[in-house]
């Protein structure tokens, strides 16, 4: 069973919310467009869910349009605040003259300001608001600089850390200030009351999928009598504000997850949820004895740890905790594939070890005890396994050539063909030894000669392998990042005859890996 500690980046779909997106397909599959009564229900639909979103975030007034997600919401948001700004600009109207947002926001809104800035030709200065050690934004600077921002835009809580702003301090700073506000409140939904219309927050959009809602739906909320442009012109759905005719199977499901909300069954209340949290960084601390947690409990939502642990690097608690399916992240889902340190946590300051090295866990307000239990009990086994394997190894060696590694690796069905054409073939697993003690084996297929050699380990191999350059060799790893690297450094010292898995086993199929499944048994 997987154990999945990356609901900041993204959720399972809850039961009841794939059950009312099947229905919706099934039989309220109308165009909420049309005035026939299919049309009429569909449009019931849309109406009731908006009602429940409008409960759901005390927003009894103003706009709440359907739409992508945030990314989309964010767009509309920003686009809106920049036309108006430069419609009174083109009038002779004073136009402020900086666009500000907080320096830990996530890049949808930093780069939506850059691009709408540019392509309005507004040339309007764009600044990041300073935050703390703490996460938590500067509001004295923000307060000097608020008289002359046409736009501020602030995060409700921290996808990385999950510092909650201090929206009241915020508005406070904002006061007097031309700024029109947006709040992202994608982490926050379902988790924090935001009270837009109290705070006067202009804009604020939310994104379905990190609340057990599918992918491809959310929701921005506009104030009432905040400036509104389209981002979609077309048909005129959503009274003429976003064009497209509406996700219904997706506003299906998001209604069903804001109906949930309310039932007191299927979400563990805030002191539920911080006892989890406390439990997770026990079982951290235990585990990985030096462990630093990068932002202070009391401020973050109670679903979020992040943690660096000195001398281990991301990559390989990572690696370690995957190999014992406990899928956690080093940050931001859309900044993972970079591996760069976080510019979160180097926005607030922290040392280099440790925003090279933190590690996120988040877990959603569904969540139950016995995954809580499993959760701390293999975070523990990982630490074991980790003080067992020794100090990290050194990174190996990356090949310096540019040369491409693509010849080198075979998707399953052609390696699997390979193995059946070359009778010998040697199956070299090049994970670190934690990694394979938490379980790794059991993800490699049966019927196969097989040979541990961590990668770290692998100038020692060479000179065996190098003698037989006519035994075929697989090489193979989690992502199939490290195998790529030790097939390709083989075929560079004339090894013809190796080969890496391409994207790894965590892409190997599961049927090929059952008991009685052996590789001169798979079908073509």
């Amino acid at each position: 069973m997987d154990i999945y500690l990356d609901a900041n980046a993204t959720t399972p779909v809850l039961d009841q919310a794939r059950a009312a997106a099947l229905a919706a397909m099934a039989d309220e599959f109308g165009n909420p467009s049309s005035t026939h009564s299919t049309g009429l229900r569909a449009r019931a639909l849309v109406e009731s869910t908006r009602a429940l979103a409008r409960q759901v975030l005390d927003a009894p007034t103003g706009q709440l349009l359907f739409l992508s997600g945030a990314t989309e919401g964010i767009q509309t948001a920003v686009l809106s605040a920049l036309a108006h700004w430069r419609s009174r600009r083109d009038a002779g109207a004073p136009t402020p003259t900086l666009l500000l947002h907080g320096a830990t926001e996530h890049k949808a809104v930093s780069q939506a300001l850059a691009h709408w800035n540019s392509l309005l030709g507004l040339g309007l200065q764009v600044q990041a608001i300073p935050v703390g050690p703490d996460g938590r934004h500067d509001l004295d600077w923000l307060r000097t600089h608020a008289p002359d921002a046409a736009l501020v835009c602030t995060m409700a809580a921290n996808n990385e850390t999950g510092v909650i702003s201090d929206l009241d301090g915020i508005a406070t700073a904002l006061a007097g200030s031309p700024a029109l506000w947006l709040v992202d409140g994608v982490q926050a939904l379902g988790k924090l009351p935001l009270d837009l219309a109290r705070r006067g927050i202009d804009y604020a959009p939310f994104s379905g999928h990190k609340l057990y809602a599918p992918k491809g739906i959310g929701l921005l909320y506009v104030r009432e009598g905040a400036p509104f442009t389209p981002l979609l012109a077309g048909g005129g759905q959503e009274g003429g504000q976003r064009s497209g005719t509406e996700n219904m199977a997706g506003i299906a499901a998001l209604g069903a997850v804001l109906a949930a909300l309310g039932d007191g069954r299927t979400f563990r209340d805030s002191a539920t949820l911080q006892a989890y949290r406390e439990r997770l960084s026990e079982a951290l601390r235990d585990a990985f004895p030096g462990a630093t947690f990068n932002a202070p409990p009391a401020l973050c939502l109670p679903t979020t740890l992040n943690f660096s642990v000195p001398g281990v690097s991301a990559k390989t608690l990572i690696d370690l905790f995957d190999a014992a399916q406990v899928r956690v992240s080093g940050g931001s889902a859309c900044g993972a594939a970079k591996a760069l340190p976080s510019d979160v946590l180097e926005a607030m300051g922290l040392p280099a070890w440790r925003t090279a090295s933190a590690v996120r866990l988040s877990f959603g307000p569904a969540a139950d005890e016995a995954f809580i239990d499993e959760a701390c009990r293999r975070i523990r086994a990982c630490g074991a396994s980790l003080r067992l394997g020794g100090p990290e190894p050194a990174p190996a060696a990356r090949a310096d050539d540019g040369e491409a590694m693509l010849p080198t690796t075979l998707a399953p069905a052609a390696l699997l063909a390979l193995c059946r054409s070359r009778p010998g073939v040697t199956w070299v697993d090049v994970r670190e030894a934690c990694e394979t003690r938490m379980g790794g084996s059991a993800d490699l297929p049966r019927g196969l000669r097989y040979q541990a050699v961590p990668l770290s380990a692998l100038p020692a191999a060479l000179p065996a392998w190098l003698a037989a350059p006519d035994t075929p060799l697989v090489f193979v790893c989690r992502s199939g990042s490290r195998a790529a690297q030790a097939a390709h450094t083989l075929r560079r010292l004339g090894h013809a005859q190796a080969w890496s898995l391409a994207g790894g086993l965590a892409l190997w199929p599961r049927t090929l890996v059952s008991a009685d499944t052996a590789i001169d048994k798979v079908p073509s």
